[in-house]
């Protein structure tokens, strides 16, 4: 079938504004409003497009000085991981993405952790399938006795945990105990559980090979292989709330019921798992956070609701809606996207609801959650006509209705890639790393730490004039709000006010300027985490 005139039109325009914003070209002039009005099938409209494509560039080639330790700390976590397999050969985490894909880069800019005053334990623990949990418990040496507790889920594929390290050191500098894993088949978690249990939560990070190999009755009923995330989620709940009174046991597997706990117990007594999260005096149990990133945000969506220790959440990409029956991940995915053209969900984003999540009813929704997003997907795939732009909020503005305090944030020439510390070769603009950060703090501080200032953390006006983004942007704007889609907050403030902010890119007057924030200068994970 050819395609229409239309399309064709469109597909011509963006190719002449392409040409424009390539480098030695003259700049076109894109203010903050021009974009978010521009018609479609027009030039000023591709330009713009044309621009937000180059943003998504930004990661992969503006890190070259962080090759060489990139490098060096990238071959020296592989040779650890072979020398820890050695030593402890029950373990097997491969074949995985970080084997089998590519090696996983590591930034070495979250080098020297202790030196700066921080904390952090690795840990090993059995999961409710029987496999071999790898994952790090992190805090700093100064703060309160007592303190707010975090599990951060990673997502598929490239799900190592190192890649929400920064987040991790942050939340940490910022008064948390955080905790860090490799979901089951990723990174140093084991790739298999225990008989009869193997393949209960397999194939999490390789999600090929669970379909060419023999695919669990578990996985078809209750939901895909979005298991090895809310099953890992819940038991890495488990192991950060456990202490010495209370030591760390797996659940009865998902499928068959089968207790693993007894390989815990040898491992314990073997010196190799922990038997409880080492920084366990300083968690209080009673403010419980719970992020993650693409099914990682899945499972913190649906576990935010679902468990009544789990106090707040922030869903990375893709923050979603808990309904009984679940669709699947395939459905999920593949079905048209009327918010996106009509074109499959794959291409631009995620569904409203929560895919392959476990069996039983859907929970009540009561918790507040915010959800960070960006304006694309695995690909940067242009916008050949403007995208409905509240098509990326529908999940958060169901909460709203619910009467929950949530927002969605969209960070312009963001991919789904942004949200993972991988600072070289993948798609993604260079500030969104910090910008969630930022609003991931701002949210816990506000939820769970109950801090005055969180609000003007949320409201700050900040990254709609970052100098950052404004010097490398290709139209020197530097607001770093979507200009595609309505990033959003609906909370309810420390004095008791409802504030509804449903444009965050335009403003609205609860925002304040960043002099009033509390945060002096500019902003970056790095310094958050120093």
């Amino acid at each position: 079938m050819m395609p229409g005139t239309a399309t064709v039109r469109r597909a011509l325009l963006l190719a002449a504004a392409l040409l424009l914003a390539a480098p030695g070209s003259p700049a076109v002039a894109t203010s903050s409003t021009d974009c978010a009005n521009a018609a479609a099938n027009t030039l000023a409209y591709a330009t713009c497009e044309s621009h937000n494509l180059a943003i998504t560039g930004q990661n992969a080639t503006m890190h070259s000085d962080l090759m060489a330790g990139i490098t060096a700390d990238t071959l020296a976590y592989q040779l650890t991981k072979l020398l820890t397999l050695a030593a402890d050969p029950e373990r097997h985490p491969d074949p995985n993405s970080c084997t089998t894909v590519l090696a996983c880069p590591i930034d070495p800019r979250l080098d020297g952790w202790t030196a700066r005053g921080g904390l952090v334990d690795p840990v090993l623990y059995t999961s409710r399938s029987g496999a071999t949990i790898s994952g790090h418990v992190w805090a700093t040496a100064a703060g309160p006795a007592k303190r707010p507790a975090i599990v951060i889920v990673n997502g598929s594929i490239v799900g190592y945990e190192q890649g929400w390290w920064y987040l991790a050191q942050s939340l940490a500098k910022a008064g948390f105990v955080v905790m860090t894993f490799d979901t089951q088949g990723e990174g140093m978690s084991d790739q298999l559980g225990q008989a009869p249990d193997q393949t209960e939560d397999a194939f999490a990070g390789t999600p090929l090979l669970g379909l060419i190999g023999p695919r669990p009755i578990t996985q078809d009923v209750l939901g895909g292989n979005g298991l090895p995330f809310y099953d890992g989620a819940q038991d890495a709940l488990d192991f950060l709330l456990s202490w010495p009174a209370h030591p760390f046991l797996p659940r009865p597997s998902t499928s068959t019921g089968t207790s693993h706990a007894a390989k815990q117990v040898r491992r314990v007594a073997a010196g190799l798992d922990a038997a409880y999260d080492p920084l366990w005096s300083l968690v209080d149990p009673s403010r419980v956070g719970l992020t993650g990133h693409s099914y990682g945000a899945q499972a913190a969506s649906w576990l935010a609701q679902k468990d009544p220790r789990v106090d707040a959440a922030v869903a990375l990409d893709s923050l979603c809606l808990p309904v009984s029956p679940s669709p699947d991940e395939a459905a999920s995915l593949s079905s048209p996207a009327p918010d996106f053209g009509g074109l499959p969900y794959i291409t631009y984003g995620f569904n409203t609801t929560c895919f392959s999540t476990p069996g039983g009813p859907a929970p009540a929704v009561t918790k507040p959650i915010l959800g960070i997003a960006g304006d694309y997907l695995l690909a940067p795939i242009p916008y050949l006509e403007p995208p409905n732009p509240l098509g990326k909020s529908r999940a958060s503005l169901a909460y709203s209705a619910d009467g929950v305090d949530t927002g969605q944030i969209l960070v312009r020439g963001g991919t789904h890639l942004s949200f993972a510390d991988l600072p070289v070769l993948f798609p993604s603009s260079l500030r969104a790393i910090d910008m969630t950060t930022w609003y991931t703090t701002a949210w816990f501080e506000k939820y769970l730490e109950h801090k005055p200032g969180a609000d003007a953390m949320l409201l700050t006006r900040r990254w709609q004039d970052d100098a950052a983004t404004g010097a490398v942007d290709p139209a020197t704007d530097p607001n770093l709000f979507s200009w595609h889609f309505r990033s959003r907050l609906d909370i309810t403030s420390s004095t008791g006010a409802r504030i509804d902010c449903e444009d965050l890119r335009a403003g609205c007057t609860a925002m304040v300027p960043a002099a009033s924030d509390g945060w002096p200068g500019e902003y970056s994970f790095v310094s958050a985490s120093r």
